[in-house]
């Protein structure tokens, strides 16, 4: 998916819980691992029929939103924080901005809330019904120079996914993407991030400094406390400003609420 490199058999993991109303009472998942980026995927939920997979995550979203907590949530509130300082440092856009796979909007919400800022959304499968919730309409959709993506890069089933939420980033863009990356994800059922049984795909350092190269990305800007990241596309005017941004920002906070790096941020190197 990432490097075109063989994948092999890594380890499995039987899922015994399932959500109310997923299309299986048990399920029994075999993950592979390319042996060339680290890149880990499940090999069952790509053979899902389209029924399935769409069954199996309705399932799951509604069970979470209705108040059952399964693995970890994005940090929404130090996301919105985050994208405000950037905004305000001119680093983002925030103006022209996606919540790609917004889900219910809950980062649009709190950033409305609390932050003032409008945020505009897009989600193929669910979506807020409430006041101010603005929706993207899929025919609608354009390019923009700061598109959001929370939790979705490890949902995955094919590379073509991923092309998608790239091609909506201008040339001269940012893409600001939360999942987790690590050096080596480990062959292990328990796994904290396998927790989730949508959760399909999981990324390295190794896989993400090369899936930046691809798509014409030059740096990157990561919070530990927002756990995300800011790429940057080759053409964009902030980028030979962006380690003086970012100097100045976690100087103003009196830490280092920011990291920079002329390539991909490989912050996390183990758990």
């Amino acid at each position: 998916m990432i490097c075109d490199a063989p994948t092999h058999y890594y380890f499995s993991k039987r899922y015994a819980d399932l959500p109310p109303n997923a299309p299986f009472e048990t399920l029994s998942v075999d993950y592979w691992r390319c042996g060339e980026c680290g890149f880990v995927a499940s090999r069952t939920h790509q053979e899902m029929d389209a029924g399935q997979w769409e069954a199996l995550n309705g399932s799951f979203h509604h069970y979470i939103e209705a108040g059952n907590k399964i693995g970890n949530q994005p940090p929404y509130a130090d996301q919105a924080l985050a994208l405000q300082m950037l905004t305000r440092n001119s680093v983002v856009d925030l103006s022209n901005a996606l919540d790609y796979a917004a889900g219910y909007g809950t980062l649009s919400r709190f950033s409305r809330k609390y932050f003032g800022s409008s945020i505009r959304m897009f989600d193929r499968y669910v979506r807020d019904s409430g006041p101010g919730a603005e929706y993207v309409a899929e025919q609608d959709l354009g390019r923009y120079q700061l598109v959001i993506n929370s939790a979705m890069f490890e949902h995955v089933l094919q590379r073509a996914d991923l092309d998608e939420v790239n091609a909506l980033v201008a040339d001269d863009g940012c893409l600001m993407m939360h999942t987790v990356v690590c050096e080596r994800v480990p062959a292990d059922p328990d796994w904290f991030y396998i927790v989730p049984v949508v959760h399909t795909a999981f990324h390295t350092n190794r896989s993400m400094s090369l899936l930046m190269q691809q798509w014409g990305y030059a740096a990157s800007i990561y919070s530990p406390q927002a756990k995300s990241w800011f790429l940057f596309k080759r053409d964009n005017p902030r980028i030979k400003e962006l380690k003086r941004a970012v100097e100045r920002m976690n100087a103003e906070v009196q830490t280092q609420y920011f990291h920079y790096k002329a390539d991909f941020v490989d912050y996390w190197k183990g758990f």
